[in-house]
């Protein structure tokens, strides 16, 4: 079937190549100083301290959990509607994952969910800034200073976004940001940690390569240095060519946000026209920036059914994304109704900088008769 409106396609021009071929001309294409420039840029972007680049934000937020100490035996809250790989990172570091309800509005973890998920084994709140909307940080924050947690912020969808006047990231002990396809700008696939913790970030750093002194800081040292390996580290590096396109994309990444903030209020506007689907809530707290745009569809419509209706018209549509605690992987006792509900209902609809209105417009009439035909 053709696809003749798909779910995402990332916006590249020029800059993109113009960046590859100084880093191809360069010689160095593995970890080097163009992903340095890149970590740089990030860092002063979201104003912090410390930006390490890495290969997705899979690797970053195992980082982050190897950074803090997590190991075998200890618990990790999760907020329970995300993408897998929020609670793959935990059991890689022997813990396990206890997964959080979400509010039914924001998607996001449910602060009053929280405490009475702690135990004497819990180190960490990882909350997810779902699709680009930040979660409700304040009351996270106080609930782990309360109980004496770390915070790690999976904002894999959300460079950019905003709680109140801080970025997605940058309020909790450390933030981990993914570069994949489907994000506000992207690497191909890539990823980031950022502290203001000197500590940590020296931790994850090493962590990230072996365990040892990266090539290109023994590159820059004055006399030969044979590395020693102190840590049980990962390979985790990003290579300067993924890094170069990442520079070139991150001067884009307002403009692609804004955009994507006014096709969002478009898709608001035409979801009024149709029954049955209701637009995403945006808390008044935050800035939302749409890494998916991800309606709700009423209990009377077969969400799977109207996807695969969608995919005939040519218009790609996808499950917004995954109720953990019910992933066999997990084999997990914890009850989350509001995430199994959203998972049933949720529908990522198209969402690009390239999108037009009028594509929007061709979508919604084809929503329009398939949730006709449906209900």
């Amino acid at each position: 079937m053709t696809v003749k409106i798909p779910l995402l396609r990332p916006y590249f021009d020029s800059e993109e190549l113009e960046e590859i071929k100084i880093v191809l001309d360069s010689g160095w294409v593995s970890q080097g100083p163009k992903v340095k420039e890149f970590e740089d840029k990030i860092a002063e972007y979201l104003d912090v301290k410390y930006a390490i680049a890495v290969t997705n934000c899979t690797s970053a937020l195992h980082l982050a959990l190897l950074g803090i100490g997590v190991k075998e035996g200890d618990g990790v809250l999760v907020a329970d509607f995300t993408f897998p790989a929020t609670g793959h990172v935990v059991l890689y570091c022997g813990a396990k994952p206890v997964f959080v309800d979400i509010d039914l509005k924001t998607y996001n973890i449910n602060p009053e969910s929280i405490e009475e998920k702690i135990s004497d084994k819990t180190k960490a709140i990882i909350p997810v800034h779902t699709f680009g909307q930040p979660a409700e940080m304040g009351p996270i924050m106080e609930i782990a200073e309360k109980f004496n947690l770390k915070v790690i912020e999976d904002a894999a969808c959300a460079l950019g976004a905003k709680y109140k006047n801080n970025y997605a990231g940058t309020i909790g002990d450390i933030g981990c940001f993914s570069f994949h396809a489907r994000k506000g700008m992207t690497t191909g696939e890539g990823g980031m940690v950022v502290t203001d913790d000197e500590s940590l970030a020296d931790r994850i750093r090493k962590l990230s390569v072996f365990g040892m002194t990266s090539a290109w800081d023994r590159e820059k040292s004055a006399e030969f240095i044979i590395p020693e390996f102190t840590d049980l580290g990962y390979n985790y590096k990003l290579s300067d060519i993924s890094a170069a396109v990442g520079v070139a994309q991150l001067k884009k990444l307002d403009k692609i946000i804004e955009r994507k903030r006014e096709l969002a209020k478009y898709w608001n506007e035409k979801l009024e026209e149709i029954e049955l689907i209701d637009a995403p809530y945006v808390s008044k707290n935050v800035k939302h920036i749409y890494q998916s745009y991800v309606a709700l569809i009423d209990k009377a419509i077969n969400r799977n059914k109207l996807i695969d209706a969608l995919t005939k018209k040519g218009v790609q549509t996808q499950i917004g994304t995954y109720a953990s605690h019910i992933q066999p992987v997990y084999n997990s006792t914890d009850k989350c109704p509001n995430s199994l509900d959203i998972f049933n209902r949720s529908l990522a609809l198209p969402m690009y900088y390239m999108l037009k209105e009028e594509d929007i417009d061709v979508a919604v009439a084809h929503l329009k008769k398939a949730v006709d035909v449906l209900k």
